[in-house]
C-alpha cells in the first residue's frame, strides 16, 4: 500500500528560520509524521537571511526556471533544497532576488512593514503549488501553517481543483497568534486573483489583516488547527460557525492527535476532535 502524501507549506522551520513557535512546530510535526509511515515534503522562502553555505542550500535546476505572473509582472522563480540529515528530511526553498533577498523578513530595520508582503505572500503560495505540479507528486494533504501560506487553500479550491497534482488533497490550516497588527496591500484581494478566479474568490480576503487571511485560509479549508493559546476571537467564532473539523492547541509530544485527524481526512470521516 502507497504511503499517504503530506505537503507542509510554511514561512519559517527551525533551524533555518526561527521567529515564532511556528518553526518549532514545523520542524517535529513533519518528522514525527515520517516516522508515522507518511510520506513528506516541506516548502517554504529563502529568505535572505537563511545561510546558504551553512545550511547546505543548492539549486535544483530541473524545476527552476517557472515565472510566476503577479499584477502583469513575470517573476522568476528559483528552487533550492537543503536536508535535515537527523531527520532524512529534505526541504524546499523558494526563491526570487527581488522578493526575499533582504536582510530582515517581514519588516525592515526600522521595524516598517514592508510595503510588497502582498505580492511576497502571493508569489510564495502560488509557488508552492506549482513547484509541486513540476515534482509530479500528489500529496492526499495540504497542511498550511501560518499567514503566508493563507492563499494556497483558496487557489486549491478554485484554480487548482481539477488538477491532476491536486484534485484529491485535503488542506488543513494552522491558526497561530496574530503575528502582524499591519495590513497588506489594500489591493491584495484584487492581486491574489489568478487566470480562472474571480473577485469573489477572495473577497474574504480583503481586509487584509492577519484576522482577514485566517479567515480566507479557514474558509476554503477541510479542517483547522488551533496551533496557539491565544486565537483571535473572530477566527473562533468563525471556524464554529463553519463546523469544521478542528483540532484543540494541546500537542503531545508525539503529535498522535495530528495523525489522528490526518488519518480521518484521508478516510473522509470528516468528526470533529473538539467537542
Amino acid at each position: 500500500m502507497a504511503k499517504t502524501k503530506i505537503l507542509f507549506i510554511t514561512h519559517e522551520m527551525s533551524p533555518f528560520l526561527e521567529l515564532t513557535k511556528i518553526s518549532e512546530i514545523t520542524r517535529q510535526l513533519p518528522q514525527a509524521m515520517q516516522d508515522k509511515g507518511f510520506e513528506i515534503r516541506i516548502l517554504m522562502p529563502r529568505f535572505g537571511n537563511i545561510n546558504e553555505r551553512r545550511n547546505r542550500l543548492h539549486e535544483v535546476i530541473r524545476l527552476s526556471g517557472m515565472n510566476i505572473i503577479i499584477n502583469d509582472n513575470d517573476n522568476p522563480l528559483i528552487i533550492k533544497v537543503a536536508s535535515i540529515p537527523s531527520a532524512r528530511m529534505q526541504v524546499y526553498f523558494l526563491d526570487n532576488e527581488e522578493y526575499f533577498q533582504r536582510k530582515h523578513v517581514f519588516a525592515d530595520n526600522s521595524n516598517k512593514f514592508y510595503e510588497d508582503n502582498d505580492e511576497r505572500t502571493i508569489f510564495f503560495c502560488k509557488g508552492a503549488l506549482e513547484t509541486v505540479k513540476k515534482l509530479g507528486w500528489s500529496p492526499e494533504i495540504v497542511h498550511c501553517h501560518g499567514w503566508m501560506s493563507s492563499l494556497v487553500p483558496a487557489y486549491l479550491k478554485t484554480i487548482y481543483k481539477d488538477d491532476p497534482t491536486f484534485k484529491n488533497s485535503k488542506v488543513v490550516y494552522s491558526v497561530y497568534d496574530d503575528h502582524f497588527q499591519d495590513s497588506l496591500h489594500a489591493d491584495f484581494a484584487k492581486k491574489a486573483i489568478m487566470s480562472g478566479m474571480t473577485a469573489e474568490h477572495t473577497e474574504v480576503y480583503s481586509k487584509a489583516t492577519n484576522t482577514a487571511l485566517n479567515l480566507g485560509a479557514i474558509s476554503y479549508s477541510d479542517a483547522v488547527v488551533y496551533a496557539s493559546e491565544n486565537i483571535n476571537e473572530e477566527v473562533l467564532k468563525f471556524v464554529k460557525k463553519g463546523n469544521k473539523p478542528t483540532l484543540q492547541f494541546n500537542s503531545t509530544s508525539d503529535y498522535e492527535n495530528y495523525y489522528n485527524l490526518y488519518e480521518e481526512i484521508v478516510s473522509e470521516e470528516l468528526i470533529s476532535l473538539v467537542d
